[in-house]
């Protein structure tokens, strides 16, 4: 097993497994004291437990569940599953009782790998018939592995259900290492190169990009429980990492906080990647001028196992503003009445390429509305420049209507974010009985600024005009956030 930059990878994550033990070298660090993993020991391992997870009797292609934070466990109960054959059914644990609890519900888990942090919880909410395992209570014996193949089921992941009920994520084998492959093209990734995992594993950017990256690329991941804007750069100095991928809301707070990096760390990164939502303008200038990383700005989803546009890497051009170019994939634009458009004219974006999921667990009908052909429907609004970056506009499910007129809540929150004070916003619709919808925004601000809500609205009204600027601008602490940080813009009605 080769890394080619101009083909998918073949195999299972098996395959790889196995390839990477023979070359060996170091495959996982852990900045907070567990001890190294080489790629050798990640191999042996996770082979004695999928052999004990046969023995227990699961059944390739089943769901296996995996309730674990970032940490040493997490990481080879994920690829003992996999290389079991099982399908692995990351929880995300940020999700809440009830989440959690549909989530092994629905996806027919017999077992699940429990981390003891999470054991109470576990017991409370477990369905019947739902057993938890550790790795060293898993039997022994000689058990053979059930033979796999490129589409046998791999990964099974909920979306955040932040619109409705969660939907189960199904990715193969081959669209699981064609998400990591997709990330190691864009970024030029080596054997030399090493990945700051600060997202939970149990979200698509930190499985697919952190860990299937490097395990495609030959390179090393160095992984954290969670992130700390106090403790960041001290990790990423002791990981002797080249890389990271973080969220907008990361890099925000990482630029209003008081720790900077040494200077051996800014000499070693390559580059800081930034997906999973929309990047201010602001935002990304500010850091780039204070820390001297350059910032690459992504686009990926959970039903692409993660990455399907990136900017290039310096010195090719990077269009802040923009989630960049297709690699690895192909990217269009749809009319609303699912023809491809013009070039520079606005539609839906939508994703082909072999890191598409298979489907939605027990969900024909979603699976079905979400494909156009083989084309996936994303969801999010944009166009294509004459360079071919796209450029977002939104999300069709976000889109504020006030009167009839679509406003994108990314402009505003373009303006917010140009306040140095801001260190989290986003606006969001509000039902009108004048107008249908009305805008509103939320903001989160530095320790003592003098923001006022009065303020924050004039300096939208002088940038965007009355029609397209929030009427109330609400003050938290912190906005709403998914498990990988990012901003759930559609609780806010309800939360305010």
């Amino acid at each position: 097993m080769i890394f080619d930059p101009t083909m998918p990878p073949a195999g299972t994550v098996r395959d790889w497994l196995d390839a990477r033990a023979e070359v060996g070298g170091t495959a996982f660090v852990f900045p907070e004291g567990d001890p190294p993993l080489r790629w050798d020991e990640v191999r042996d391992k996770v082979r004695d437990m999928a052999t004990g997870i046969v023995a227990l009797g699961a059944q390739k292609g089943e769901s296996l569940a995996i309730v674990h934070p970032n940490g040493r466990d997490g990481v080879l109960a994920l690829f003992a599953t996999l290389y079991a054959g099982c399908r692995a059914t990351m929880i995300n644990l940020a999700a809440g009782p009830t989440a959690i609890a549909y989530a092994l519900e629905h996806s027919q888990a017999r077992f699940a790998f429990v981390h003891d942090s999470q054991a109470e919880t576990f017991r409370e909410i477990a369905p019947a018939g739902l057993s938890p395992i550790a790795s060293k209570d898993l039997p022994g014996g000689d058990v053979s592995l059930p033979d796999l193949g490129p589409d046998d089921h791999g990964l099974l992941m909920y979306t955040s259900g932040t619109t409705g009920t969660p939907k189960g994520v199904v990715h193969s084998h081959a669209s699981l290492l064609a998400g990591g492959w997709t990330t190691a093209v864009a970024h030029d990734l080596t054997p030399e190169d090493r990945a700051f995992c600060v997202l939970p594993i149990y979200h698509i950017n930190g499985l697919c990009v952190t860990l299937m990256g490097p395990l495609v690329s030959g390179g090393s991941t160095a992984v954290v429980s969670r992130f700390s804007a106090r403790k960041f750069w001290d990790q990423v100095n002791k990981a002797e990492a080249t890389w990271f991928s973080v969220v907008p809301t990361i890099i925000s707070h990482l630029l209003h906080g008081k720790a900077d990096p040494a200077a051996a760390v800014i000499d070693r990164l390559r580059f800081g990647r930034s997906a999973s939502s929309a990047l201010a303008k602001e935002t990304q200038s500010a850091f780039e001028d204070r820390f001297g990383v350059p910032i690459i700005e992504t686009m990926g989803l959970t039903e692409t196992a993660a990455q399907v546009l990136s900017n290039p890497l310096p010195p090719g051009t990077r269009k802040i503003g923009s989630p960049g170019l297709a690699f690895g994939n192909e990217v269009c634009i749809l009319t609303s009445d699912l023809q491809k458009a013009a070039p520079m004219q606005q539609g839906e974006i939508a994703i082909r390429g072999p890191n598409v999921m298979i489907e939605y667990l027990h969900n024909p009908e979603a699976t079905s509305a979400t494909f156009h052909g083989d084309w996936l429907r994303t969801g999010d609004l944009g166009h294509i420049d004459k360079d071919g970056y796209v450029f977002v506009t939104g999300r069709l499910k976000e889109l504020i209507i006030k009167g009839g007129e679509n406003i994108a809540p990314r402009e505003i929150d373009e303006v917010l974010y140009s306040e140095p004070d801001i260190i989290e916003a986003a606006a969001f619709a509000r039902p009108c009985n004048s107008y249908g919808e009305r805008v509103e925004a939320a903001v989160s601000i530095k320790p003592g600024s003098p923001l006022t809500e009065a303020a924050l609205i004039e300096h939208c009204r002088n940038q965007l005009g009355d029609f397209k600027a929030p009427e109330r601008v609400h003050f938290l602490d912190e906005l709403p956030k998914g498990p990988s940080g990012k901003i759930q813009r559609l609780k806010l009605a309800a939360l305010l």
